[in-house]
């Protein structure tokens, strides 16, 4: 019974609850006793039972008790490691109590928070398909601090505990030349520009991590965490991030953390001892992941395959973490809870999440959302194969009985169709517009279509503005097909002004996460503010209408029950020419409610279009009445109407 460790029984803690001991003149705990004791803090009501990890040097020949009656230690449980223990504990009130640490005539204490649960915490609500998630890399936003972009010597934070966190010197410096580098971008920046982001038509901000990442290389990132519990210094710190999440709501805006359960990075602090000797899964010999999602639900897949998906690398410097060890999960799961709870948090996104071991990641999900019925947890499930993806959605009905428990999946399929599509002007049948149809075609895969973050971009891919030519007109219709079509909108920063790679370094991820011009103190140009979009050089001459066509578009979804919630009826033309059939490289469809209805026409041809509203009777009978979304004017919609190239059509009308 290798993970159930010893259990101590803590005869001092009963001692201590009937009033019996006096820890008054104890000493508080050095560094040189205790490290470190997570989750920082925790709460009263919580589902969540609490599991403290302690790191302190043979902390686990210590006895351990609690000075006050309010908290209780229920189990002790060795690790492998002399220098950790886990202790569940009993959370009955609030209070600031002390974690007593005894071994023959050696004590200390430790500060330890219990605080009351805010009303109404359990039920809060989450991103919805009423929302539109903004996308932002922190360290390319904005930087409004100028003291945190320089090589970071170490100090002191609070943090939530009931002590400060001294945080560790970091050696990836600044550098706004360097593609690769740190560009200094912080919490404060994202907070100037709340209203920019509101104004957008944005409803929530899911931020990629800003969670230390201390790798002396390409920290900017994130996604290589070295400390799951605090704040990169350089972004910030808790409490900052903290006043983030209350001052983003004050703008309606709602906040998604951006978390990484499979790997952390080769700079965490528990690559120097970790608790266990399997807390992460082995690199000698190094393995690599082989990125086989198939290996889950293929019936004739290897063992092998399967072993080397779970538990190899993704990258050398990201080990891979083991989530078959329990106290690993109940780590995570707490930490997801902790932080949820401590920011007031409204999601989760959570990082290549096929890497991790999907039973345990099911047991993780189920936490998270028993914990917080409400909370949508979206997964970055990146498969471009239909049924694969859908696999991993909540109550999917799979052949093999698995269940994810994760709400939310990201629609790759539908990513990838629509700039291949938008790319594409002299086609065959089953390519341009076809190609958004057919995957709009098997929306029959999934288990619940509200549930689908819809992009045509993020982090991970190239600029859009690039993958379509730096044609703004492209980019409208893509704006266009992302607020009007079934899901949960994503848009990523920049590309509401199709911002392109940066050309004067190599081809890099780094170069296409490109700094916001305007974020910067010393920066010539500033796409953040209205003049400044309209005085901008040739390589954002578009910037000022493609703002105002993307602001006013998801303005009017805010408001709009038919595109947030309605149903989808869809129309392909072909057009006849010689002796074969090819698709006119159009798209219409009708998103609807009951009462409401829009309708969108895309013409991706170099040809203007006259709308055949006979094609469309089915639905309703012409000529209708409404108004034009994209030019605010009433239209009666009725054969002839033109549809220019390369451009949408969007109107509104009661049923």
């Amino acid at each position: 019974m290798r993970y159930r460790g010893l259990i101590i029984i803590a005869l001092l803690a009963a001692a201590v609850a009937s009033g019996r001991v006096d820890y008054s003149s104890v000493p508080q705990a050095s560094e040189s006793q205790v490290q470190r004791v997570e989750p920082l803090s925790w709460w009263t009501g919580m589902t969540t039972d609490l599991q403290l990890m302690v790191q302190g040097p043979a902390i686990v020949e210590y006895d351990v008790a609690v000075e006050g009656k309010g908290l209780t230690v229920k189990e002790v449980h060795k690790a492998d490691s002399p220098n950790f223990v886990f202790i569940d504990m009993a959370v009955k009130s609030a209070g600031e109590y002390n974690l007593v640490f005894t071994r023959g005539d050696e004590r200390f204490k430790y500060p330890y928070i219990i605080r009351e649960r805010e009303k109404g915490s359990r039920e809060r609500e989450s991103f919805t398909t009423a929302d539109m998630i903004y996308l932002i890399m922190p360290d390319r936003f904005s930087s409004a601090f100028m003291d945190n972009d320089e090589q970071w010597q170490g100090g002191e934070y609070f943090d939530g505990s009931a002590r400060p966190w001294r945080v560790p010197e970091t050696p990836d410096e600044v550098n706004r030349a360097d593609a690769v580098a740190r560009h200094g971008g912080d919490i404060q920046g994202i907070m100037n520009h709340l209203d920019y982001i509101a104004g957008l038509g944005a409803t929530a901000i899911w931020c990629t991590p800003l969670l230390l990442d201390n790798q002396p290389q390409e920290s900017y990132h994130g996604y290589a965490c070295a400390d799951y519990y605090h704040i990169d210094p350089r972004f910030g710190d808790n409490e900052l991030y903290k006043k983030f999440v209350e001052e983003a709501h004050a703008h309606g805006l709602k906040i998604i953390m951006d978390i990484v359960t499979n790997h952390c990075g080769t700079a965490h602090w528990w690559m120097e001892e970790a608790p266990f000797k399997d807390w992460y899964h082995s690199s000698s010999p190094y393995v690599q992941m082989n990125a086989l999602f198939s290996v889950y639900m293929d019936p004739n897949a290897s063992v092998r395959d399967r072993e080397r998906q779970e538990s190899g690398w993704f990258v050398p410097s990201m080990p891979d973490m083991n989530l078959d060890n329990p106290y690993v999960l109940k780590y995570f799961q707490q930490w997801a809870v902790w932080w949820i709870e401590y920011a007031g948090l409204d999601g989760l996104r959570v990082d290549t999440y096929p890497y991790n071991e999907p039973e345990p990641m099911s047991r993780w999900c189920k936490a998270v959302t028993d914990e917080y019925p409400n909370m949508n947890i979206v997964g970055e499930c990146w498969d471009s194969k239909i049924t694969q993806l859908a696999y991993w959605q909540k109550d999917n009905p799979n052949a093999d009985g698995f269940n994810s428990n994760l709400p939310s999946i990201m629609d790759f399929p539908l990513e990838g169709a629509i700039k291949q599509a938008l790319n594409e002007d002299y086609v065959n049948w089953d390519e341009g517009m076809t190609r958004v149809y057919t995957v709009i075609a098997q929306d029959f895969a999934y288990k619940d279509l509200s549930h689908m973050m819809t992009f045509f971009a993020n982090h991970d891919h190239a600029r859009t503005g690039d993958v379509l030519r730096e044609d703004p007109a492209r980019m409208k219709l893509a704006i266009t097909l992302l607020a009007t079509l079934r899901g949960i909108p994503q848009l990523y920063y920049g590309d509401e002004m199709m911002f392109l790679e940066r050309k004067d370094v190599p081809s890099h991820d780094g170069a296409k996460r490109i700094d916001f011009p305007g974020g910067w103190e010393d920066d010539t140009i500033d796409l953040f503010d209205k003049d400044g979009r309209e005085l901008a050089p040739r390589i954002y001459e578009h910037a000022g209408e493609l703002h105002d066509y993307t602001a006013n578009l998801f303005n009017w979804r805010k408001g709009c029950k038919a595109v947030q919630d309605g149903k989808t009826l869809h129309f392909l033309s072909r057009a006849n020419i010689g002796a074969s059939n090819i698709t006119d490289n159009t798209y219409a469809y009708f998103r609807y409610t009951d009462t409401d209805a829009v309708f969108v026409y895309i013409n991706n041809s170099f040809e203007p279009h006259a709308l055949d509203w006979d094609h469309y009777r089915e639905f309703v009978e012409g000529p209708v009445n409404g108004r034009d979304v994209l030019t605010g004017e009433n239209i009666t919609l009725r054969n002839g109407i033109t549809i220019a190239p390369k451009s949408a059509l969007v109107v509104e009308f009661k049923r």
